[in-house]
């Protein structure tokens, strides 16, 4: 299949449709009504010869074929934005897309520059559109290696070939209660070191090694992969756990939360500026690296 300007438009129908979870929700933002969109979806279908999705009782559902398309129609929707960055580039102007992948919770470090970085390239780069995702830990530097993202802004969590790590800031994390839990109101000399590491903790799924568990605690009874659905574990009163201290803050100061500050309850996560090595980057990115490099004054 090679897309036409058409095609281009079904596949963004598609897409839209997709990330809205079904046509009703997709209305709005295509400015197209639930038929239309419908015979948008029939024509792709028939173009592809392919069933992408099923609508019924149980509600919107890709196929395993639709997904693969989607995977795809990203990709070529990237690579279409980075074919108006080189453009721009050989007409000598930084346009195009910057997609950048981050982790959540980090908007309250103080550490995390994001911000000053976006407002330092916006300067040079006002043509450029700007996508911020936030991903996964355990997905984001893969996603910065396939190109879905220019860039990201996270933890080295496991190697991955091709990609260089600039450091940027350090994050603190400590061990956490909810107000409802037994230890909220047991001063810090008073825990047990044993009776702490009994407790039912919650754990991140994409922590890999002892380390990174700290302290090995006996009963991991709950699993998350972000740390907002952490922080409504330990906010229940029921599970210990770690969280970043400048996003765990708030929470302590109004009583939520309570820091447990047992010797050696305590790790950093180093937070990097990752590219991948391999790829030519386009003046987007090189401008967008040199903003970041500004925003924490990195020589």
């Amino acid at each position: 299949m090679h897309p036409t300007g058409s095609d281009l438009r079904l596949l963004q129908v598609f897409d839209a449709v997709v990330r809205h979870g079904g046509f009703s929700a997709a209305e709005s933002e295509l400015n197209l009504s639930q038929s239309t969109i419908s015979n948008h979806m029939a024509a792709l279908e028939e173009r592809l010869g392919i069933v992408l999705c099923r609508r019924g009782r149980r509600g919107f559902q890709l196929t395993e074929e639709g997904r693969a398309v989607h995977d795809a129609a990203t990709r070529l929707n990237a690579a279409l934005y980075d074919f108006s960055a080189d453009v721009g580039s050989v007409q000598g102007r930084i346009s195009g897309e910057l997609r950048i992948g981050t982790l959540d919770a980090i908007s309250d470090d103080p550490g995390n520059r994001l911000h000053m970085a976006i407002a330092a390239f916006l300067e040079t780069a006002r043509d450029v559109k700007v996508l911020i995702a936030q991903e996964a830990a355990q997905d984001l530097q893969q996603k910065v290696s396939d190109g879905t993202y220019h860039c990201g802004i996270g933890v080295d969590l496991s190697p991955v070939d091709g990609l260089d790590h600039l450091p940027l800031y350090i994050e603190t994390h400590s061990l956490y209660c909810g107000r409802g839990h037994a230890f909220f109101q047991v001063a810090d000399d008073d825990l047990n070191r044993e009776e702490v590491l009994d407790q039912p903790f919650v754990q991140r799924g994409y922590w890999h090694n002892a380390e990174a568990r700290q302290n090995a605690f006996h009963n991991v009874a709950a699993t998350v992969f972000q740390i907002e659905p952490q922080l409504m574990l330990i906010r229940s009163g029921r599970y210990l756990g770690f969280l970043p201290d400048p996003y765990a803050e708030r929470w302590c100061a109004n009583a939520q939360l309570r820091r447990l500050g047992l010797d050696g309850m305590r790790y950093t996560a180093p937070f990097f500026l990752i590219t991948a090595r391999d790829k030519r980057k386009s003046s987007t990115v090189t401008a967008f690296m040199h903003a970041a490099r500004k925003a924490w004054n990195i020589a």
